[in-house]
């Protein structure tokens, strides 16, 4: 009898399509074939909000459905580029409305492993941890692995 998805261990790993969360959802994936457990790929996405010279201003789209396509089609895009070396490693994409903390520490709630980059798309250069790695180790109920990229 082949085991269910849900009684094996689930790595969640955030992806945001910095150069950080692949290398963080590579390193889970090899953690998942090691461990036989699968992988969650999680991104986040939000309605933009521009700041002008007159204040707020609206975003340029506000067709959520087309901003929560943008967001998955990023998460396949990485998850495809993952497996790629490691096809028999089951990974699951999700794309949630909300803050990128909020929603992966959602997503860990019963999870065995929390894997998120050092530092995403946003903040600065010369920092070593990012809000959302930070804000992640802090209040997340499982493990958290934050991965230090190569590059940094």
């Amino acid at each position: 009898m082949a085991e269910r998805q849900s009684e094996r261990e689930r790595i969640v790993v955030g992806v945001d399509g910095s150069e950080g969360s692949r290398q963080a959802l590579n390193w889970a994936v090899r953690q998942a074939e090691l461990t036989g457990g699968w992988v969650e790929a999680v991104i986040a996405w939000d309605v933009p909000q521009f700041h002008g010279a007159l204040g707020w201003m609206p975003p340029s789209s506000s067709d959520e459905a087309a901003l929560e396509g943008r967001a998955q089609s990023e998460v396949t895009s990485a998850v495809e580029e993952a497996v790629a070396a490691h096809p028999a490693v089951q990974v699951s994409t999700v794309a949630r409305y909300g803050t990128p903390a909020g929603v992966l520490l959602e997503a860990s709630r019963d999870a065995a492993l929390l894997v998120v980059g050092s530092r995403g798309l946003g903040g600065f250069k010369g920092l070593l941890l990012g809000s959302v790695a930070q804000h992640c180790v802090q209040h997340a109920r499982c493990p958290v692995l934050v991965l230090r990229g190569q590059e940094e």
